[in-house]
């Protein structure tokens, strides 16, 4: 099992910068395209996605300080310190069953295609560590394999059927045209935040506040471009955080130029993907008629729409204040801070742009996920302990991104309740 999970892990650890423009082949000579025109594809995608990392390298970076920043400043005493993703994914894949729940996850994603029971095409082996996570949350407090595989893969279904179900509004809203976004944690908030945005906009008063991107850049001109409107966030964000005025600036030309940068890098990776959709489409309409097939995609696609990433970072200070007075909440929000952007990425489509809408229903479901994590405390603490090193002075840790999220919130008390069964 050990060499299994080394080879699995050394696999992960090229990254998807290597992983997918492979995929993307193996993919395309699947649905008959071309070998030559498969490769270009595959390298099309792969250069596509290091610009996507580039960028939000650069999001993360100049957001986690300016987050940190305003922890330090307003002096916040939470007990629960959120670790962030990269912690919690190195704990998941040191589990014991990481290694055999790719190839599971793998089948079952076939096995319903071709049962006709999901659209998506999951190709984000990467993130299959959310879907891996929700196993592990499982085995961790059953140490039942049989019982942890089977979390796994209700974790995966529900996502497909997330995708599936959203796939419409990210064509629609991104222009993304057969892709779907079955990363975990997008999912998940998704699930939340559709049906709470959906009732936002019912609100009398509320429901006239129509504010996105082209609304702003109408009435303010210059001052609604994307660009400007990310200098103005970033700045904001640097001046809650107590920078000095060069710094403030610098982080605000910062996120004017991820607002400017991202939308084009996402260009380029679907340049290559556009041939692999029409194989695929030529393929399944030959043998099911006009049956549609979807590529799962990493949600940090969404972050090339203005919108999605103007909620997200309003989103930082926004969740550092409902953890001040959210009673009840124990956590002290900090490494995911910087990628709440990503969580909105099904919330944003469905509320049309529509910044104040998206903002109000991200905040709903962040009281949810500040409460879920804080449950989710020992559970994330048992899983990561010995394997990464806590934040300093955190004796319990969780994250938003897994210990926030209703799916995995949902496996972990199915799993204590359970509990007893396994003893």
């Amino acid at each position: 099992m050990k060499v299994l999970s080394d080879v699995v892990q050394s696999i992960i650890n090229v990254g998807p910068s290597v992983m997918l423009p492979i995929i993307i082949f193996i993919v395309g000579l699947i649905f008959r395209v071309k070998p030559g025109k498969a490769l270009t594809s595959g390298i099309t995608v792969g250069i596509g996605m290091i610009g996507i990392n580039l960028v939000i390298n650069l999001l993360t970076t100049s957001v986690g300080p300016a987050a940190q920043a305003m922890v330090k400043r307003f002096g916040f005493h939470l007990t629960i310190i959120d670790a962030g993703w990269p912690a919690v994914s190195a704990g998941t894949w040191a589990q014991p069953i990481s290694a055999v729940m790719i190839p599971i996850i793998l089948v079952v994603n076939v096995g319903l295609i071709l049962l006709n029971l999901t659209k998506t095409l999951d190709i984000d082996i990467w993130n299959y560590w959310h879907m891996i996570a929700a196993a592990a949350t499982a085995y961790v407090v059953t140490k039942n394999w049989w019982f942890a595989i089977l979390c796994g893969i209700i974790y995966e279904i529900a996502v497909l059927i997330i995708a599936d179900k959203t796939a419409p509004k990210v064509a629609e809203f991104y222009g993304l045209d057969g892709i779907s976004f079955p990363t975990g944690s997008a999912a998940a908030y998704g699930l939340l935040g559709i049906p709470i945005g959906w009732v936002v906009s019912k609100i009398p008063g509320i429901r006239k506040w129509d504010v996105d991107p082209q609304t702003i850049q109408k009435r303010f001109g210059v001052f609604g471009e994307p660009m400007v409107m990310g200098i103005v966030i970033g700045m904001l964000l640097a001046a809650l955080g107590g920078y000095s005025v060069p710094n403030i600036l610098k982080l605000g030309m910062s996120m004017g130029g991820v607002m400017f940068l991202m939308p084009r890098m996402v260009k380029i990776l679907m340049e290559g993907l556009i041939p692999i959709q029409e194989g695929a489409q030529k393929l399944l309409q030959e043998k099911y008629g006009n049956r549609k097939i979807y590529l799962g995609m990493d949600a940090a696609l969404s972050t090339g729409s203005p919108a999605t990433l103007a909620t997200g970072l309003l989103m930082v200070p926004i969740t550092l204040f409902l953890a001040i007075i959210l009673p009840g909440n124990r956590v002290l929000p900090f490494g995911d801070l910087a990628t709440i952007p990503f969580f909105a990425a099904l919330i944003v489509p469905s509320r049309k742009g529509n910044i104040v809408h998206s903002v109000l229903s991200a905040t709903i479901v962040m009281v949810f996920a500040l409460l879920m994590a804080t449950d989710f405390g020992p559970t994330l603490t048992s899983m990561m302990h010995g394997i990464v090193a806590f934040p300093k002075g955190a004796s319990e840790v969780t994250n938003l991104d897994t210990g926030g999220n209703i799916l995995n919130w949902l496996i972990l008390k199915l799993s204590q309740l359970v509990q007893p069964l396994f003893n």
